[in-house]
């Protein structure tokens, strides 16, 4: 598992000072890490990452958060199998788009071919028109009249267009952390509720879990199970307000001092009118239990659901104020292009993307690594 986040700066522990003839004194010893129990046998364990070399810590003097720094390099075999996974996912689209420069002439027919693979991609007509426009633009003032360099070309605008994307969950700045999650039925929302405990513990994160989806008892199982796995405290109502189990959990991190609340919601469709107000009433609930919460308000998409997400993300950011995406199933017939259309219509930072039923299977989006899974 090769993940990373970014963490706010911890003030460093006084050393006393010593005689000068006496042996300096010896580092103060770290904080123990949370300790969590062994995974049944039926579950398949994560991939082991050192936690105390994933995040750098950095002087308490210093003005700014750490820069993001990533974990330890991934085993190249393991580095090769998730871009491996990541191309086979997005293979449809990257069939269609890199197909079209194959001895492909630099003429108005390739213009026209790009623009349907782009818009059957689910790149949407603003950003299609978009890429077409400074396409054109820079193949002209570069002068470029092979295919290859076209496609190159093509390379470039879509990382540019998808790095404002990339963008760090930072941990350690708010005691507790508090974090909405929302998304439709079948979204893959729990489960991913679930692997991000297990990242935030590599991190040394205590965690807590809301079980606010009360109106599937299965949500409430299915969350329970990921916190015996990961041996995190599961606040659950059989029945009653989803508010209610929301700001319960809040008190609870608060009087334990945990670091990060995730609050599970039920799956809806935005066009629930009324079950939407519902999720805003939960934000307003955790605001009372907590000044400035939630802090992060994260949307789950289903990559496959291509223009949809986007309507998705427009309609829970106009009545959430959206802090972030997490993109699940990119192992399916996803089709990829739904990310440029995000990034052109509503640059949400995409902080993780799935491909995968396993822990190390959610990983975070790099512009770079998504594109030339893409047009490689």
């Amino acid at each position: 598992m090769f993940s990373f986040f970014k963490r706010k700066p911890k003030e460093p522990a006084p050393v006393p000072e010593q005689p000068a003839s006496a042996p300096a004194a010896p580092a103060p010893a770290p904080a123990a890490p949370l300790t969590t129990s062994p995974a049944p046998a039926s579950v398949t364990p994560a991939v082991a990452t050192p936690p105390a070399q994933d995040v750098q810590e950095v002087p308490a003097s210093a003005a700014q958060p750490a820069e993001i720094v990533a974990a330890p390099a991934p085993a190249p075999e393991q580095k090769r199998s998730w871009l491996s996974r990541l191309k086979a996912g997005l293979a449809k689209t990257s069939s269609n788009l890199t197909t079209l420069f194959i001895g492909a002439r630099i003429d108005d027919d390739l213009y026209d071919e790009l623009e349907a693979a782009l818009l059957t991609s689910d790149a949407g007509v603003e950003a299609t028109l978009f890429l077409l426009d400074a396409l054109k633009k820079k193949v002209k003032e570069e002068k470029l009249t092979e295919a290859v360099q076209v496609k190159a070309a093509l390379k470039t605008l879509l990382i540019d267009l998808l790095t404002p994307l990339q963008k760090p969950l930072v941990l350690g700045q708010y005691q507790p952390l508090v974090m909405m999650i929302a998304g439709v039925n079948g979204a893959g929302k729990t489960t991913t509720i679930g692997k991000l405990a297990k990242h935030m513990q590599t991190h040394q994160q205590s965690v807590v879990l809301a079980a606010g989806d009360t109106f599937r008892a299965a949500a409430r199982e299915q969350l329970t199970i990921w916190g015996e796995r990961n041996d995190v405290t599961v606040i659950a109502q059989e029945s009653g307000d989803p508010a209610a189990v929301a700001f319960d959990a809040v008190a609870s991190a608060k009087a334990r001092g945990t670091d990060v609340v995730m609050v599970d919601t039920a799956g809806r469709l935005p066009t629930q009118l009324h079950l939407m107000e519902e999720l805003k009433k939960i934000k307003r609930v955790i605001a009372k239990g907590m000044d400035g919460a939630p802090q992060e308000v994260l949307l789950i998409i289903d990559g496959n659901t291509g223009q949809n997400a986007l309507a998705q993300v427009k309609a829970f950011d106009d009545a959430l104020q959206l802090t972030g995406l997490v993109i699940t199933k990119l192992d399916g017939t996803a089709k990829g292009g739904v990310l440029a259309a995000i990034a052109k219509t509503r640059p949400i930072p995409v902080y993780f993307i799935g491909i995968g039923e396993q822990i190390e299977d959610l990983q975070p989006f790099n512009a770079q690594e998504f594109v030339d899974a893409l047009l490689n």
